[in-house]
């Protein structure tokens, strides 16, 4: 009997666990069911939006009871995550507020809480599609106009922190001006007062509020055709015109109006009072940016008008197209794909906008959001997808491009540069080259003509040197690349009265036999300590002709390929390193790179890159040869940028690094000393997976970490200065040439080189801001010039 009834406890047991189980099954199912209908309501489909809503709430209010929790997370995530459906979420949730007005509260305070963290955690992005959700919830009677007024003034009390940084306040202003689209025309009819006082106290601020950092975000230093406005300046200029059209715009859909018998019955909620959190120095706002414009309604003959440059439409339909591209830029084709699908591609002309949003994209300052092949990637497949419209519309952007180049900032020469080589190199680099052949008159050193001799560069690495002759015309002969091949000079003509040409003949025999880098040594070990004096800089310090030798005849045996090159350099690193032990050496092995490959842009890059990361040759020397009179004849060439720029990367990136490693070690070493103090059953609750002895770092560990990050700070900020320092000592040099002659100081030269400082400023700002306290007390002082000063006063306005 007991046997039986153990049994039977068992077969319970069994059939409970199993019950169970498909509960939490069936559950499961219902609750990807309803995420799905949540996530996919309002897609196109055969029947309307407003039915889809209707069928959605009837199946959301009958579960509410069993999954409240999760459908509150999913609608808040959606008001995040999906901002271009905002209005149908809102009026969903009218809906469900109309029948259960509990549910409508708990979402509210749910709402609230996602702003408020998104605040607190410096999600900017996050917070502003939370404000701009709540404000559309009083079109659909969830929240009181009143209350939400008290959350705008609150926020833009902000503007008022003046001893706070500007990007703060600009954020807070800029929040509730692109929030005012969503609900302006319902504050408008219910509280027209108390939102022109809104209005006001915003003009006021943005009337006193810094523009230095203006042109520094510029795109082109001209104004004609098309104003380059900063983007507050920008935007409250299409809320003035929405402000006077009685704030009726015709870009947002709103199904809420039809629902609209119902949800004014709906009894409203009231926000909390929310108190912005206050500033922290740890907190990074996002920087300002000047509004990007390439075409206007004369530019689109067919078809729609383009909205106004002032219209609130045009900023609504760049927000979206930006927000497609934030979405789906890690897979081209469906970013492609989405940008054509763009809602509303009837009413505009969608291919002018698509071209004129990548191009605002690719040209962002101070750097663009994403890799330039990027947005070059999506150009292509449009191109493919819309064969008929959009090549034709892309290559009228590449003209007006080119027509204002002359303007153009630097960085975005560069990108432009980029983004057009790629692309020809897409379509059998086939361009009408003779509709550019005026700049062809112009002096070499003019952007026009330096564009083309720098695509054509960049077209070379994609391609091959014959390729490239042959698919220009011939009047382009002095701007096609010469043949990129090594001048190893102890092969020349008159090697035989070069010092050195012996023991470079027996080194190439040598080398050729595998023989050892100890081998290698021994040779060179013939060539005296003195007597050669080839570099300026040889003291005595180091054998430049020793260094001279090697290098040239390691890399000339090595010019096959990249591969034989980085096989050389490793194989006899060692021989390397023992003759760069100073910076002058160093600059010694550089000169010789240069020497012997001086017509191979792409081989000086990659040898450099190769030569810093085995560390042969230091950042700070890498500087100092970009600046040493030997380059001046290169030095307005964009891959002599990209050297510089490669070299301060791989020093901030050896920072972050030892920030990172420092940062979790004494983490550990925290969490491991706080767990060392309390008792076993306390750890137990505390932490599920202990940290152990061996993970815990020593406190001498952590000293020499704290050393090391010290040390590569310090080498950093070397690197800054020998850099600006000397951007200071060229520019400074040629402002008092050309006064003392009495000539413009305003050349080709000079435009080049006060953008490339202004470039370095920009790319590095992250890093460089750290030094800016410095680079004012040492550098960039009062009594500086002050077109100079100008460039880091913008820089430091950036932040400010």
């Amino acid at each position: 009997m007991s046997r039986r009834r153990a049994h039977d406890t068992e077969d319970e047991s069994y059939d409970h666990r199993r019950n169970k189980r498909r509960r939490v099954s069936e559950n499961q199912e219902i609750e990807d069911r309803l995420e799905s209908l949540i996530l996919r309501v309002g897609e196109r489909s055969t029947s309307s939006v407003e039915s889809n809503l209707e069928g959605l709430v009837s199946v959301l209010e009958a579960d509410l009871g069993t999954f409240r929790l999760k459908i509150l997370r999913i609608l808040s995530d959606c008001a995040v995550r999906m901002p271009e459906k905002c209005t149908v979420y809102t009026t969903l949730v009218g809906l469900l507020n109309a029948k259960n007005y509990k549910f409508g509260g708990e979402f509210v305070d749910h709402m609230v809480k996602t702003f408020k963290e998104s605040l607190k955690f410096c999600r900017w992005d996050a917070a502003r599609y939370s404000l701009r959700f709540l404000a559309d919830l009083v079109n659909c009677h969830v929240i009181s106009a009143t209350s939400l007024l008290q959350l705008l003034d609150t926020m833009i009390d902000v503007s008022n922190e003046d001893t706070n940084p500007q990007v703060r306040r600009d954020w807070f202003v800029f929040a509730v001006l692109a929030t005012l689209p969503w609900v302006g025309r319902d504050l408008y009819e219910k509280k027209e007062s108390a939102l022109e006082s809104l209005l006001l106290r915003i003009e006021v601020y943005l009337n006193k509020r810094s523009k230095k950092h203006h042109n520094a975000l510029r795109v082109w230093s001209s104004d004609a055709p098309h104003p380059q406005e900063e983007y507050l300046d920008c935007l409250w200029a299409q809320i003035r015109k929405l402000r006077q059209d009685n704030w009726a715009e015709k870009h947002i859909p709103r199904p809420y109006l039809v629902f609209d018998s119902i949800l004014c019955e709906a009894l409203q909620h009231n926000l909390p009072q929310i108190t912005p959190p206050p500033h922290n120095d740890n907190f990074v706002y996002p920087m300002p940016w000047v509004v990007y414009r390439m075409f206007d309604y004369t530019d689109c003959p067919d078809g729609p008008n383009l909205p106004g440059a002032h219209s609130i439409e045009r900023f609504l339909i760049e927000e979206h197209l930006h927000h497609i591209i934030e979405t789906h830029h890690h897979e081209r084709k469906d970013c492609a794909a989405q940008l054509l699908n763009f809602p509303f591609k009837h009413k505009i002309p969608l291919e002018y906008c698509i071209v004129e949003v990548i191009f605002a994209e690719l040209f962002h300052m101070p750097t663009p959001r994403y890799l330039d092949i990027c947005y070059g990637s999506i150009l292509i497949e449009l191109c493919k997808l819309q064969p008929g419209t959009l090549p034709q519309v892309l290559a009228q952007a590449t003209e007006i491009l080119f027509m204002r180049i002359d303007s153009m900032n630097t960085s975005c020469f560069d990108r432009f540069v980029n983004w057009f080589s790629y692309h020809l190199s897409n379509f059998k680099f086939t361009w009408s080259w003779d509709e550019w052949d005026s700049c062809l008159l112009l002096d070499c050193e003019h952007p026009r003509p330096k564009f083309i001799q720098e695509v054509l560069q960049k077209c070379l690495r994609l391609s091959y040197h014959q390729r490239i002759t042959e698919m220009m015309p011939t009047t382009y002969g002095k701007l096609i690349p010469v043949t990129p091949v090594p001048n190893y000079k102890y092969a020349n003509e008159d090697a035989a009265n070069l010092p050195g040409t012996a023991v470079a003949h027996q080194l190439v025999v040598a080398i050729r036999q595998k023989c050892t880098p100890e081998e290698v040594v021994n040779i060179l070990k013939e060539i005296p300590n003195s007597g050669y004096s080839g570099e300026e800089m040889s003291d005595g310090s180091f054998n430049a002709l020793k260094i001279d030798v090697f290098v040239q005849t390691l890399l000339n045996l090595g010019s096959k390929s990249f591969s034989h090159s980085f096989a050389a350099i490793s194989k006899f690193h060692v021989v390397f390193r023992a003759l760069a032990e100073t910076e002058e050496a160093q600059i010694c092995i550089l000169h010789n790179i240069f020497e012997l490959w001086s017509t191979h842009q792409q081989m000086m890059v990659v040898l450099i890159d190769k030569l810093l990361k085995l560390q042969i040759v230091d950042c700070s020397a890498v500087a100092t040869w970009i600046f040493s009179k030997e380059m001046t004849s290169e030095f307005t060439k964009m891959y002599l940028w990209e050297i510089l720029h490669l070299t301060v990367k791989k020093m901030n990136k050896h920072v972050i690094k030892l920030n990172t490693e420092l940062a979790d070690a004494k983490d550990k070493l925290s969490k491991a000393d706080s767990s060392s103090s309390d008792t076993d059953e306390d750890s137990s609750h505390k932490r599920k997976k202990p940290i152990t002895h061996s993970d815990k770092p020593s406190e001498e560990l952590v000293e020499r970490m704290e050393e090391k990050l010290e040390a590569a700070n310090v080498n950093q900020k070397r690197l800054f200065l020998i850099v600006f320092q000397r951007f200071i000592m060229i520019l400074s040099e040629h402002l008092l040439r050309s006064d003392t002659d009495g000539l413009d100081p305003d050349t080709d030269w000079y435009r080049w080189t006060i953008g490339r400082l202004q470039q370095v400023f920009l790319m590095h700002h992250e890093q460089v801001q750290k030094y800016s306290s410095t680079l004012e007390t040492l550098l960039f002082t009062s009594d500086l010039d002050s077109h100079i000063l100008e460039v880091f006063q913008q820089f430091v306005a950036l932040r400010a």
